[in-house]
């Protein structure tokens, strides 16, 4: 497989390019976390840029994903100060070792995506708990008082808190609460510097300025004078144990996570997940032999690199250079920075935390109960014990949904005529079977009965039982017809062990039902009748080959689809607006997590745009919009060029060459533009060849063909 040379080799002329740019965005950024971090975590200033060197070079030299970036996350501040109280700083940075070292065993067992078997709202709920904790320790901060041991104590604290607050810390803290929550909906030429960076700055500066007498960050020597060798635990270590398991676990699945939605936002190569254990793994073990906090993938900062134009991992080591050239030589300026204003900064990061996208995920795909459990379970127990009562009731919940049938048992038709109907829908297994005896034993002694069962799971104990009553039933004199839609049957629960089935049609059943395509079509559609949920905006061309649900595996509701002549996105003034609208409808409204461009072969637009004397009337005024694409095509356009050393057609090089830059197109649009910078959406670009049915990938700069 090829991949765009921009993503798959490093080269002094893009790493100067792209890439030293990006690395010092990152590097803004992730500077004040960092400090941030390691004060909500209770650890040394100085670990926080400690672990954010060694996690940018190490992880990022390292590691399974190129452009993810490495360093403390806010996802262990909780775990991390809870171990520093209970064993001190020396023996947290062994188990930082201990954790690096299990994610090295990780991925050397090569079981790394196992990590990712975690339900996501887990996860989510998880990282929300962690903001809530964080921002109830760090409003005390905020308004001049002391954080409190636990959340409940910290919540109940609050009206003290709020009636003995410090006005100049108040100011100092709101001032980068208030800057950090009106950033992103600046103009983008203002957005171009780091929002959290601005904030601590500015309010260092007022602080200063104004004369306020409050705390700021005191550090114990420079950079070189923090870096201490961990200490043996005395003793406890069952307890030892339990903190690197929950330091390794924890550590990998947000960096795995993370490098997952890194993967959505470039068209480079995907990330390889044991090798990505070992780059955490490796730079878990330095940073904690070090003295610093646990690194893990970072997506806030991750995503910041991906938006900064990074091309390779050469931009996250550099960030971490940047950073170790700083600790070292400029540690003076830490000092100036008020607690306070770290404290606002903080308390934003654990509000950015509860994402209200994830609740409206949960609450649209059932799990809302998960999400409140675990939140709440990690906010007044600890970590540890929310996740695992998050992931026993999100278990639970899945196998009351993998068990569970509609059971339905009622007369129908005119009075006196008994007639009954019995309906069953879903999973039939010997768990359902007092629900199943219960509708059975509605039905009166010589009722004309009509069975319908759509199951597609089907045990023999609930096979056994039906058999039985209606063998039964029949004896006194009553009918029984069965009619089966679904895909398990009765006749074949006494020959085989059950299996849930997924067959997609099949003619006739057992018993001689003729299975409609309908039937089949009607189980895609549940849930469809009301709203629609995609998860894609598939922009293609209107010919009649191209048929996108085939192209990409998908089924009904999965896909947002636009046709238009030539798949183009116009920008001229005046031009038809159809895209723009639907653009802004899939991106705000819908909330789709992908845009993608596909062209095809043979493309009739692109042909009548090569001729020498173009088409004309409307289609001719509509292919005028192509005329960046052929511009772009005669200039030597790098995507052309790899269409042509593959040995693609004329036609078909200008076809791969308008993806191209209709994802070029997209990239600048400011809805779209702003929605990947953000990390909520990716572009991406298709193109299918159809003499030979491939699906062939194409970025805004080069084709990836599989040989």
């Amino acid at each position: 497989m090829h991949m765009p040379a921009a993503l798959t080799s490093i080269n002094a002329r893009d790493v100067l390019r792209y890439d030293v740019p990006a690395s010092l965005v990152v590097f803004l950024v992730a500077l004040p976390l960092s400090l941030g971090i390691a004060i909500a975590s209770d650890a040394p200033v100085m670990a926080g840029l400690i672990a954010a060197v060694i996690g940018g070079i190490v992880a990022g030299a390292l590691g399974g994903s190129i452009l993810q970036v490495s360093g403390p996350a806010a996802g262990l501040t909780v775990v991390v100060a809870e171990l520093d109280a209970t064993f001190g700083w020396k023996v947290t940075c062994f188990i930082t070792v201990g954790a690096g070292v299990l994610q090295i065993v990780f991925g050397l067992s090569r079981i790394a995506q196992a990590a990712l078997a975690i339900a996501p709202v887990v996860v989510h709920a998880m990282l929300a708990g962690i903001g809530i904790t964080i921002a109830l320790q760090q409003i005390h901060v905020l308004l001049g008082s002391d954080s409190q041991s636990s959340a409940w104590e910290n919540l109940s604290a609050i009206p003290g808190s709020l009636i003995d607050m410090d006005w100049h810390t108040v100011v100092i803290g709101g001032l980068v609460v208030v800057t950090m929550l009106a950033w992103p909906s600046l103009p983008a030429q203002y957005r171009k510097v780091p929002g959290p960076l601005v904030a601590i700055v500015g309010a260092t500066v007022v602080a200063s300025a104004a004369g306020f007498d409050i705390d700021k960050i005191s550090l114990d020597g420079n950079f070189f004078d923090a870096l201490a060798l961990p200490e043996l635990p005395s003793g406890n270590w069952g307890a030892v144990v339990l903190g690197v398991i929950t330091v390794a676990l924890i550590a990998s699945v947000e960096s795995l996570l993370s490098a997952v939605a890194v993967d959505k936002m470039h068209t480079g190569p995907r990330t390889n997940f044991n090798r990505e254990m070992l780059g955490q793994g490796s730079a878990n073990i330095l940073s904690g032999m070090a003295g610093g906090l646990p690194v893990t993938g970072v997506i806030v900062r991750s995503s910041t690199n991906v938006a900064s134009g990074a091309r390779s991992r050469a931009s996250t080591v550099l960030h971490g250079a940047w950073i170790l050239v700083f600790a070292v030589l400029l540690t003076s300026l830490v000092q100036q920075i008020p607690m306070a204003a770290l404290a606002g900064l903080l308390v934003v990061i654990g509000i950015q935390l509860v994402k209200t996208a994830h609740m409206k995920l949960a609450l649209r795909t059932g799990d809302l109960w998960v999400y409140v459990i675990t939140v709440l379970a990690v906010v007044f127990l600890n970590l540890l014990e929310g996740v695992g009562i998050g992931l026993a009731v999100a278990v639970a919940i899945v196998v009351v949904r993998v068990v569970r049938a509609s059971i339905t048992s009622a007369p129908f038709g005119t009075p006196g005529s008994r007639q009954w109907e019995i309906r069953i829908h879903g999973s039939l297994s010997f768990l359902m079977l007092p629900r199943l005896n219960k509708a059975l034993a509605k039905v009166p002694a010589g009722a004309h009965v009509t069975m319908h069962i759509d199951a597609d799971f089907l045990d023999n104990a609930a096979s056994e039982m039906i058999a039985d009553w209606q063998w039964a039933h029949e004896a006194v004199g009553g009918t029984v017809v069965i009619e089966e839609t679904g895909h398990a049957l009765l006749v074949d629960a006494p020959k085989a062990p059950p299996r849930r089935h997924q067959v997609a049609t099949r003619e006739t059943g057992a018993h001689g039902h003729h299975r409609l395509a309908s039937v089949a079509l009607l189980e895609h559609m549940e849930g469809l009748s009301d709203a629609q949920d995609p998860d894609s905006l598939f922009l293609t061309c209107s010919d009649s080959r191209v048929v996108p649900n085939v192209i990409t595996a998908s089924g009904p509701g999965d896909l947002f689809t636009v046709r238009n002549i030539g798949n183009l996105i116009p920008t001229a003034p005046g031009a038809d607006i159809s895209v723009e609208a639907a653009l802004e409808f899939a991106v705000d409204t819908l909330g789709v997590s992908s845009i993608v461009v596909c062209g095809h072969s043979s493309c009739g637009a692109m042909t009548g745009l090569l001729a020498e004397s173009g088409p004309g009337g409307a289609v001719g005024t509509w292919l005028e919009h192509a005329a960046p694409s052929l511009s772009a095509f005669r200039s030597g356009h790098p995507a052309g060029r790899s269409a042509a050393d593959a040995g693609f057609s004329e036609v078909d090089q200008l076809a791969i060459v308008n993806v191209a830059v209709q994802i070029q197109t997209l990239q600048r649009h400011p809805l779209v533009g702003r929605a990947v910078a953000d990390g909520r959406l990716r572009v991406a670009g298709l193109f299918f060849d159809i003499a030979t049915a491939r699906v062939i990938e194409v970025s805004s700069t080069a084709v990836t063909v599989t040989a």
